[in-house]
């Protein structure tokens, strides 16, 4: 066992950069310094350094949870854990066998920050006042990044009162990833899985996981900016959205995505791919849920109980994040004719483009939503037609196509969906 802490201790000894997003793109960070995206992030409380007021995880915990899932001495979700388990999609393997990436997030229920604070900081820089009614609504959405994560958390689920499912340990940043086998249905059925904790845990016990046959149609679609508002170039835009403002679609999407589930069938699968932490997966789940189709969201996983993260996970790296999301989606269902969704804000073009000519013939449609309803800097530049003909070098003109209304997207679906 000594041997395992060592290691574990030169891991973190030499990890770099846990927790934070580093690169960009020249538009990126071209973007950041117009928009002084750097100020306002070092202007955020520093959340990452409170710790719970009965001090979990412990030392030997906290070191050993820089194994991962070979951390040999995880621990069992307590009375005053939250838990999270995340929507997902089943996919067969090249042998024909069901399986699944089930993903599921352990943190704890006491937080050692001084909340209030927190909250009045967020408060002052979105323009309220002392003791606006918003205040509430920012605690609430707040405590997921202030509530102390809990590495080397173990999950067991039930799944569909068929099968238990252990999942994790969970690593540093509280989260687990598996790959894990599950019973054969069909093609879009529905099945919940439980988490199975003491009384007094709680959180997101309860997930979906749909089943997707190799063939047949599939969405990937960005979400902010492209199905909701979040004003991504606009840090006080962002911190305003996340934290205050009713989450609201961007108008004419959610009939769009209606359409969109009933041309291609009911059953296709749905993935929402975010540069959002992890923090914000139930806030997000609830737009999803009220707003557009099911479907497995994929945030990511590097920010957890840090607020500036959720401004440079936005802003930076979001090319090579979503790259590598859409080639693990690829990997599942690389025989599904795919439709890719986006917007202008981001990497969105770039990304698609690169997955085109990545996986030939995966694509047959990529929309791109030229965003011209929010007043960021240097928005016109990303809306330039050169950009998007870079960004879309080599791919036919019928593949890929920009659009500023939902309209425009009826008729480019109708076809591409008859072409097959």
């Amino acid at each position: 066992m000594s041997h395992l802490m060592r290691d574990a201790k030169a891991a973190a000894d030499t990890a770099k950069g846990i927790g934070r997003t580093v690169g960009g793109s020249f538009m990126e960070n071209k973007t950041r310094r117009e928009r002084k995206f750097g100020d306002i992030e070092n202007s955020l409380p520093d959340i990452r350094a409170s710790t719970a007021s009965d001090n979990r995880p412990t030392s030997s915990s906290s070191i050993l949870s820089f194994l991962g899932s070979w951390n040999p001495m995880p621990q069992p979700v307590t009375d005053n854990d939250t838990v999270w388990l995340l929507d997902n999609t089943a996919y067969r393997t090249a042998g024909g066998k069901w399986q699944a990436e089930f993903v599921a997030a352990v943190f704890d229920q006491d937080t050692g920050v001084e909340i209030s604070t927190v909250v009045a900081d967020i408060a002052e820089k979105v323009g309220l006042g002392n003791g606006d009614a918003a205040e509430a609504t920012i605690k609430e959405r707040l405590m997921p990044f202030v509530q102390n994560i809990l590495p080397g958390r173990k999950v067991t689920v039930d799944f569909a009162k068929q099968q238990q499912i252990n999942l994790g340990p969970g690593g540093r940043n509280g989260i687990s990833s598996d790959i894990k086998a599950v019973p054969a249905h069909g093609d879009g059925t529905v099945v919940s899985y439980f988490a199975q904790v003491p009384k007094g845990a709680n959180g997101i016990l309860q997930a979906n996981t749909v089943y997707a046959e190799p063939e047949g149609w599939g969405v990937v679609s960005d979400i902010d900016d492209t199905i909701k508002i979040t004003q991504t170039g606009d840090p006080i835009g962002i911190l305003r959205s996340t934290f205050v403002s009713q989450a609201t679609p961007v108008e004419g999407m959610p009939e769009l995505y209606q359409f969109l589930q009933r041309i291609i069938s009911p059953t296709s699968p749905f993935f929402y791919l975010s540069a959002s932490p992890y923090n914000l997966y139930s806030f997000l789940r609830d737009f999803r849920q009220k707003f557009f189709p099911p479907g497995t969201i994929i945030l990511r996983d590097s920010s957890w109980m840090n607020l500036a993260g959720l401004l440079s996970n936005l802003t930076l790296g979001t090319q090579e994040y979503k790259v590598a999301r859409i080639t693990k989606i690829n990997s599942w269902l690389p025989k599904r004719k795919m439709i890719l969704i986006g917007d202008s804000t981001q990497a969105d073009p770039e990304t698609y483009g690169e997955i085109y000519r990545k996986h030939k013939g995966w694509v047959k449609l990529i929309l791109i939503r030229k965003v011209t309803d929010i007043a960021a800097i240097g928005i016109e530049d990303k809306n330039e037609p050169k950009r998007f003909e870079k960004a879309f070098k080599d791919v036919p003109k019928d593949i890929w196509n920009v659009f500023e209304t939902p309209d425009e997207c009826y008729q480019l679906i109708k076809d591409t969906v008859a072409r097959g």
